[in-house]
């Protein structure tokens, strides 16, 4: 039997499929417009998050306008439940990923192994850690963040980076809530232009 979060995931995944076809029935004029304001959205947000992590000298920038673009959804309400699943699975993603790098399975992690041997131990560990997270959040009855929390995992693990693994894991997180903030504001702002613009006319 489904629990009420399965049944509200399944709800919102049903409404979201109709939310489609009902867009993939638009006229061509509409899905352009629906397509161009999906595009601003995405183009606003990545280059607000890339900006910021610039600023403050985020080592690698681009996962924050990475998230910004894959948490940007057609409405306020889908961004926000994406964004929620995604700042789980970056918490879930980053603890695990920062316990898999202090294993020795992290890009900056050195290790008195052989070459060889250090390299089968890295990828065990990074084969572990993504197991664990998305086993994790699906004990924690979170399945919908699960996902995002082995994105998240991966980008810990897998992407070269130097310095400390505590620091590498708070830095990838960052970066990940700085998309998704920055999506959470462009989302929420271009909504209201348009409701009063629709209120307007």
């Amino acid at each position: 039997m489904k629990t009420r979060e399965e049944n509200r995931i399944d709800a919102l995944d049903a409404l979201q499929r109709s939310m489609f076809d009902l867009i993939k029935g638009l006229p061509f004029k509409g899905r352009l417009a629906q397509g161009l304001l999906m595009a601003l959205q995405a183009v606003l947000s990545a280059s607000l998050a890339y900006g910021i992590g610039l600023a403050l000298h985020t080592e690698q920038a681009f996962w924050a306008a990475i998230t910004a673009i894959a948490v940007t959804q057609n409405s306020y309400s889908d961004t926000m439940h994406l964004s929620r699943d995604q700042f789980i699975g970056a918490i879930a993603g980053g603890l695990v990923g920062f316990a898999g790098a202090m294993l020795g399975g992290g890009p900056g992690a050195t290790n008195a192994w052989p070459h060889f041997t250090h390299a089968w131990l890295h990828f065990a560990v990074y084969m572990a850690s993504v197991a664990i997270v998305i086993a994790g959040c699906w004990c924690f009855n979170m399945g919908s963040a699960a996902r995002l929390g082995a994105i998240t995992t991966t980008i810990v693990l897998l992407v070269p980076a130097s310095g400390p693994a505590w620091n590498i894991a708070l830095v990838r997180f960052a970066e990940v809530t700085l998309g998704t903030v920055c999506a959470l504001a462009v989302c929420w702002v271009t909504e209201r232009i348009e409701q009063r613009r629709t209120t307007a006319s």
